[in-house]
C-alpha cells in the first residue's frame, strides 16, 4: 500500500513509519517541524526512514488547504494515518485558538482533502484525554465523552465528531484510535517520563503537581504500533466508523512512575511539589476488550520493561 502518515517525523509517527516500511509499504510522512519543541528531535527522528527508497518526506502545514492540495495531488494514498496534532493539556490552556486551528480546523482541511481525492480510509489518532474525570473504571468507548476538561481535549472530542460526519456523508471508512499516554524511545521531551529521568541523571529537581496519587495507562509504543497496523487493515475490510482504546489496561501512580524511574536509573529523585494543574485529569484506564475482539489488539510490554527500554535509549542518545 502507499499510506500517508500526517505528523511523521513526531515520536509516534516517525516509529510508525519505520514499521511500515518494514512491512514493505510506500510511505509519505507530512509534517511542519513546528517548534513547540526543538525540530532538530524530529529530524533525527526519521534518520533511517529517509535511507529507505519508499520514503517519501513533504514538508507543510494542514492549516493551509493548498499544501494539502499540493501534496494529494503528487500522491494517491490507500490509507491516510492522522497523528499530526498540537499536543499538550497544560499549553493549550494558554493558547487554545492555536489548538482550535491546528486539531481542529487542519483535521477538516485533511478530510476535505480526502473526500476532494477520493481517499477512502483514514485512522485518527485521539486521545484518552477525551474521558475527562470519568468516575467509571476501566474507560470504555461507549463512555460519555460529553465533558473534556482542557481545550486540547475538547478539539479531540471535535475531531472524533468531524470523522464521523465525513463518514457518514462521504464513505470514509474510519477509524479513531484513543491513545492512553504513550512512551519509549524518542518520546517527546516535556512528556514526564523523559523529562523526569533527564532532569534525575543531571541531578536536578523534578516537578510532581499534587500529592502523586494521580494515575496514568501508560502504554509503550510498540504496542501502540501494534494497534495502529491493526486498525489501517480494519480500515480496508469494508465501510465503517469505529473508535477503540489503545492502551495497557492498567494504571500506575505518580509516585509509583517515579519509583520505577529511581530503580531503572539508580538515581533517587529530588522532589518539587506543585499544586494540582488545571487541565490534568486524576487517572486514565483504558479497556481494551473491544480493541482485543476486533483489532486482535494484544499488548506485551510491561511497565518496567519498557521504562528500562526508555532509559537504554535515552543513555546512548541524549545523555
Amino acid at each position: 500500500m502507499k499510506l500517508l502518515v500526517t505528523g511523521g517525523a513526531g515520536f509516534i509517527g516517525s516509529h510508525l513509519c519505520e514499521r511500515l516500511l518494514a512491512d514493505g509499504h510506500e510511505v509519505v510522512c507530512f509534517d511542519n517541524f513546528c517548534d513547540y519543541y526543538d525540530p532538530a528531535i524530529k529530524e533525527a527522528n526519521l534518520e533511517h526512514a529517509l535511507a529507505n527508497e519508499r520514503f517519501t518526506l513533504v514538508r507543510g502545514d494542514l492549516r493551509r488547504s493548498e499544501d494539502l492540495a499540493a501534496l494529494f495531488a503528487g500522491h494517491c494514498f490507500d490509507v491516510v494515518v492522522h497523528l499530526a496534532a498540537m499536543a499538550g493539556v497544560r499549553p493549550s490552556i494558554e493558547d487554545p485558538a492555536l489548538y482550535y486551528a491546528v486539531n481542529v480546523t487542519g483535521t477538516m482541511n485533511l478530510l476535505e482533502a480526502c473526500r476532494t481525492h477520493e481517499t477512502e480510509r483514514f485512522v485518527f489518532a485521539s486521545s484518552s484525554s477525551v474521558y475527562g474525570n470519568n468516575r467509571k473504571v476501566p474507560f470504555a468507548e461507549d463512555d460519555n465523552v460529553d465533558f473534556p476538561i482542557s481545550p486540547y481535549a475538547a478539539t479531540k472530542k471535535a475531531c472524533e465528531l468531524m470523522c464521523n460526519a465525513w463518514h457518514h456523508l462521504h464513505g470514509i471508512s474510519m477509524a479513531v484510535l484513543r491513545f492512553f499516554t504513550v512512551y519509549g524511545p524518542r518520546q517527546r521531551p516535556d512528556l514526564a517520563i523523559h523529562k523526569f529521568a533527564r532532569l534525575m541523571l543531571n541531578g536536578e529537581e523534578i516537578p510532581v503537581y499534587g500529592d502523586g496519587s494521580t494515575r496514568r495507562d501508560y502504554t509503550y509504543v510498540d504496542d501502540i504500533l501494534q494497534g495502529i497496523t491493526a486498525a489501517i487493515d480494519y480500515v480496508r475490510e469494508g465501510h465503517r466508523y469505529e473508535i477503540f482504546n489503545l492502551g495497557e489496561s492498567q494504571t500506575i501512580s505518580l509516585s509509583q512512575m517515579i519509583a520505577t524511574l529511581e530503580k531503572t536509573l539508580g538515581v533517587e529523585a529530588k522532589l518539587r511539589r506543585l499544586p494540582t494543574q488545571p487541565g490534568d485529569v486524576e487517572q486514565t484506564f483504558a479497556d481494551i476488550s473491544k480493541s482485543r475482539r476486533a483489532l486482535d489488539y494484544n499488548p506485551q510490554t510491561r511497565f518496567d520493561e519498557g521504562v528500562g527500554k526508555f532509559v537504554n535509549w535515552l543513555r546512548n542518545r541524549h545523555v
